[in-house]
């Protein structure tokens, strides 16, 4: 389970890149009841979504030029500038180099060998997110990729991942569990998806992360979703022993997964 105890390679920060801020704000806030504070008075610039008081994902508009409406999950490490330096010495790519981020600490956005694009937080006075693995909030993360091999050595590396693979049923795969170093199961905070390009149409074939909300209701947010304009990929549908899930895309284009957690 994802915690507010951050470690090293921990998911502790989640925003949304977005063509529209204010649609978007709109859009999450009548999905998951959010409410969103602005950074100054731009309503149109970054900001947080809340959810009961507490933080629990962001939003500001696209920085680069082509980006699609994206989210963008953050894992923390303790020196931004050592893990670009480990990103680069692997193969990877620096989009924005380490950044003063207010309270936040020190962010650098980043690509890995495989294409997929990620972010790390060097923490300042703010941890992070101040609300997770609960409604309405972050409760795991997934990477589509088309070789996880390579991507559980390469981010092993950079965050000291521990994995475990578990066979998906029905002959779906493997599918690999991802656990902060010395965390163990009860740490389990994502996983790894090993998946053919025809599946990354929304990337143009390149591998991708994508945020995981837990939900009360699947099937009730689903029907939110696609009355704000929003579409469904995948489900309603129950996956054994995880719960009851749906892949939805926002009406920018933008990925996430809600889930109704067994139990």
């Amino acid at each position: 389970m994802i915690t507010t105890d951050y470690v090293t390679g921990s998911p502790c920060w989640l925003d949304l890149g977005a063509s529209d801020v204010a649609a978007a704000a709109a859009f999450y806030g009548a999905v998951f009841d959010w409410e969103f504070k602005p950074f100054g008075l731009d309503a149109g610039g970054y900001g947080v979504f809340r959810h009961e008081g507490r933080s629990v994902a962001a939003a500001g508009p696209l920085t680069e030029e082509g980006a699609r409406s994206a989210w963008m999950i953050y894992f923390r490490v303790h020196d931004a500038d050592t893990a670009v330096s480990a990103v680069q010495g692997a193969g990877g790519a620096v989009r924005t180099p380490p950044t003063a981020a207010g309270e936040s600490g020190r962010m650098a956005q980043l690509t890995d060998p495989q294409g997929a694009q990620f972010a790390v937080l060097e923490p300042g006075t703010d941890p992070g997110l101040q609300k997770v693995d609960g409604p309405g909030s972050l409760s795991w993360t997934e990477l589509y990729t088309t070789d996880a091999a390579a991507a559980k050595e390469f981010y092993g590396r950079l965050f000291g991942w521990e994995t475990q693979d578990m066979q998906l049923p029905g002959g779906g795969g493997t599918y690999a569990l991802i656990s902060p170093a010395g965390g163990g199961q009860e740490r389990m905070q994502g996983g790894i998806m090993q998946v053919t390009t025809d599946l990354l149409a929304l990337t143009g074939g390149k591998p991708y992360w994508h945020p995981v909300f837990h939900v009360t209701d699947c099937d009730a947010t689903v029907g939110r979703i696609t009355g704000r304009g929003g579409r469904v990929q995948m489900g309603p549908e129950d996956a054994e022993g995880v719960g009851r899930l749906a892949v939805c895309v926002d009406p920018a284009g933008a990925d996430f997964v809600v889930l109704t957690p067994t139990g």
